[in-house]
């Protein structure tokens, strides 16, 4: 019974992933200042999504160079207002 219960569950396991595991690709990307040279990340769907993530901390929201929109038709999600990289307000904080 132990045999049956292990073999179902391998099969259970087997044919209950998914395919291979392909990367995201997102068209905004927030790229990250920072002391040691920052970084990026190319996960927001808009431009709008991005800013959100990049207010408040100095970051940037710029377009994915290395995107492609999937096949098949698809409506524009946000676009950028201007064609250059876009700076996100810093607040300033003071000390009373």
């Amino acid at each position: 019974m132990k045999y049956a219960l292990m073999v179902l569950g391998i099969l259970v396991v087997a044919f209950g992933t998914g395919g291979r595991a392909q990367a995201q690709n997102y068209p905004w990307c927030e790229y990250l200042s920072g002391e040691i040279g920052g970084g990026r990340n190319c996960g927001f769907i808009s431009f709008e999504q991005c800013m959100e993530s990049a207010r408040g901390n100095g970051n940037d929201c710029r377009a994915n160079t290395m995107y492609t929109p999937p096949p098949g038709p698809h409506h524009q999600i946000g676009t950028a207002p201007a064609p250059h990289a876009h700076r996100a307000r810093v607040k300033s904080h003071t000390n009373s």
